[in-house]
């Protein structure tokens, strides 16, 4: 790795924890607070990226989990949506979940590429064994997370080197020309099957017609802190944990989708939101734009949507106007967000700041020489 770091203003550092725990089919418990460091005052985290192998995958429990949130995902959002966290990507293949969660400021640059799964146990037919793999783009780099459960034993050497392979060879980031990021000697030596974290920055620009003329990547990665967590003991393993900075300039510095919040105001039993887009942003008629609470748990936990396509009412210099109907939500003076979700990214592409529109509302129904009728 280069010891070159982001210069300039625009550089950013990004705290991410990382996770991985073999859970024994245990529930959480009570308390995750030291090893997710929320009383770590300094820990200044922005991602959490969480590993966890045998989970219970019994067949009452698979049912339960594809109906409903599994209880560790629902643990882990119920402790993490009050400080801004959202999930924003999940892949799970029986007892193995990989999850994925950021702060909501950092959603329009966050893309998910792909979520892939690779049973290895029984000949490839089983999940106990195997991975499961998230492919994004951070601020317009590419980064990949498996999570790994092989075969444990100095005996099954040769068997777990075997599976280590088939779990890298799904790495493909959607058909993109990107390199493996463990394709070098990492291959030639025996992966641990004891409980750790692995990882690899790669600097490795890709010549073609879509690179010629752009800057070098420029990002650094360091390891800040590393280690397991005695204390918890619902398992016979224990968890391990590690806090990583990022520091990089962003390739992608605004944001495709731009929500106004001065432009969202309610009229009667309707929110009118405005909003621009960038002149390559990918539309689709599956778009979407969801009003949620602030406090969302993840990109589903809307309190009203509509489909763009459908509900646009007025467009002129690229502002687009749409109307969410909000007349079924009680009046509360809590704050809102309201989130543009692309289809064909698969990701938030503009979110707004915090606003109030149920006292915005009450302006508009009761005018007064404080608050003008016009606006709320």
């Amino acid at each position: 790795m280069s010891s070159r770091k982001p210069s300039g203003p625009k550089g950013r550092r990004l705290g991410i924890h990382v996770v991985t725990w073999n859970v024994a089919s245990a529930a959480p418990p009570l308390d995750l607070s030291d090893l997710l460091q929320l009383n770590n005052q300094n820990a200044n985290l922005d991602i959490y990226i969480i590993g966890l192998q045998e989970l219970n995958s019994g067949i009452i429990s698979l049912l339960s989990d594809a109906a409903f949130n599994d209880s560790w995902s629902s643990f882990l959002m119920d402790t993490l949506s009050p400080l801004s966290f959202i999930k924003v990507s999940h892949v799970r293949i029986q007892g193995i979940l990989l999850l994925v969660f950021a702060k909501y400021q950092h959603l329009p640059y966050l893309q998910i590429l792909s979520t892939k799964s690779t049973p290895t146990g029984l000949f490839g037919y089983w999940g106990n064994k195997g991975g499961v793999n998230i492919c994004l783009k951070l601020y317009g780099y590419y980064i990949s997370i498996i999570n790994c459960h092989l075969p444990p034993h100095i005996s099954n050497n040769y068997q777990r080197l075997e599976h280590f392979d088939q779990i890298l060879e799904m790495q493909n980031f959607g058909g993109q020309d990107i390199p493996n990021i463990l394709d070098h000697d990492e291959k030639k030596r025996k992966p641990a099957w004891t409980d750790r974290i692995l990882w690899r920055l790669k600097r490795q620009p890709q010549a073609g017609p879509h690179t010629t003329g752009l800057p070098a990547p420029d990002f650094s990665l360091s390891q800040r802190s590393y280690g397991s967590y005695m204390t918890y003991t619902i398992s016979d393993h224990k968890p391990v944990a590690g806090t990583f900075d990022l520091e990089l300039k962003p390739l992608l510095s605004a944001p495709l989708i731009v929500l106004m919040p001065e432009d969202l105001w309610t009229l009667e039993n309707n929110l009118m939101v405005s909003y621009s887009s960038t002149s390559d942003f990918p539309r689709s008629p599956w778009d979407w734009i969801g009003l949620y609470k602030v406090g969302l748990r993840d990109i589903h936990d809307y309190v009203s949507y509509i489909w763009v396509g459908d509900n646009q009412v007025s467009f002129s210099n690229n502002l687009n106007q749409v109307y969410i109907d909000i007349s079924n939500i009680p009046a509360t003076e809590e704050k809102f967000l309201v989130c543009y979700y692309s289809n064909n990214l698969r990701s938030v592409a503009g979110i707004s700041r915090p606003f109030q529109p149920f006292s915005q509302r009450r302006c508009l129904w009761e005018p007064s020489s404080a608050c003008p009728v016009s606006r709320g």
